[in-house]
């Protein structure tokens, strides 16, 4: 396997047709799979596959180890601001297009999310897509392939990405050195996420907000005060675990520097990184609640194991309210209100 894919696991037959597909791709890919399979990953991969083609030496492993960090300049990544992709970033799609490579014959575009599009902007995405520029190559990621976005499906060539087995992350995991319990936990949080598992492998305090969530049940006893209480506790420890992330780009922003000491801050990237790592922030928070979601989705499944449980039918109605509405990029604390309030005993 290439070296651009490195970091994507469990995906052979995905990896396969990128391969393949780097020295002469078409216009525009659809890269569709569940979250945490390694479809952003994947397709900066790819970007390097795409770029480094016919590259050789220093040049090669250069436009490699930018492309993967996503600051590569002939590399654009969109991701949606709000909850959805918004008219003002498909322009962004097009603008971006519309420009040449600044180093080679291609720029890759991958955008993220085009599953969660407002209707306004479907109708330009759609047409860059059906008229692009030579030098453009599309990356679309979505989890699925709603209505509105069958037509811009259509245009673009498939690959399918698949759930990642937990126990296959626990593995790697295991063989990079992680203690084996250690491994299983994160592993279980990590929503199949490899790099998610990995940083979530060197946080002390994982054990501690897994047993936060699975607590929340049996602390909520139908007072607003309650609810209060625990919307405050979920969110201080969100807040701790957003610790190890924050160190990986204080080192990021560190190597950044110190190229640029050397190359220039010229084509460095460096408001490129910036976004990424507040969009990466972003993102833990959200799969942060997610893991709590899970937790408590299990907990009431138990329940309803063991015996028949009206009450805990509808608590998992309202975990399952309360992911459909993670979708939409809510208040935080907002939702995590509503949440414990629609899980509290009437």
């Amino acid at each position: 396997m290439s070296d651009s894919f490195r970091e994507v696991i469990g995906q052979d037959a995905a990896i396969a047709q990128l391969t393949a597909a780097s020295a002469n791709p078409v216009h525009a890919y659809l890269f569709l799979g569940p979250r945490g399979s390694g479809r952003a990953r994947a397709a900066l991969g790819f970007a390097a596959e795409v770029l480094a083609d016919g590259v050789e030496g220093p040049a090669a492993e250069r436009t490699t180890r930018l492309a993967l960090e996503s600051t590569h300049p002939d590399v654009i990544v969109v991701e949606a601001q709000g909850a959805a992709l918004r008219v003002t970033e498909a322009e962004e799609i097009i603008r971006h297009a519309s420009i040449s490579p600044v180093e080679g014959a291609r720029k890759v575009i991958v955008v993220h999310g085009v599953d969660a599009i407002e209707e306004a902007a479907i109708g330009k995405l759609l047409k860059v897509i059906e008229e692009p520029p030579a030098s453009s190559v599309f990356v679309l990621l979505a989890e699925e392939v709603p209505p509105e976005i069958i037509t811009i499906a259509s245009r673009c060539v498939r690959i399918e990405f698949v759930a990642v087995p937990i126990q296959l992350i626990e593995t790697v995991l295991f063989t990079e050195g992680v203690d084996i319990k250690r491994a299983k936990a994160a592993a279980a949080a990590a929503g199949g996420d490899l790099n998610r598992a990995r940083l979530l492998a060197t946080d002390e305090a994982l054990a501690d907000r897994a047993a936060l969530w699975q607590a929340v049940p049996s602390r909520l006893d139908g007072s607003g005060a309650a609810v209060f209480q625990l919307t405050s506790e979920l969110r201080e420890a969100m807040d701790g675990a957003t610790e190890a992330l924050e160190a990986q780009h204080a080192t990021e922003l560190e190597d950044l520097a110190a190229r640029v000491e050397v190359t220039g801050e010229r084509g460095a990237g460096r408001a490129d990184l910036v976004a990424r790592h507040k969009r990466e922030v972003r993102r833990l928070r959200s799969d942060e609640l997610r893991f709590g979601l899970a937790t408590l989705a299990r907990h009431y499944r138990d329940r309803l194991v063991a015996a028949p449980d009206p009450a805990a039918n509808e608590a998992l109605d309202a975990v399952s309210s309360a992911a459909d509405g993670l979708i939409r990029n809510p208040n935080e604390a907002l939702w995590l209100q509503s949440l414990l309030l629609g899980l509290s005993p009437r």
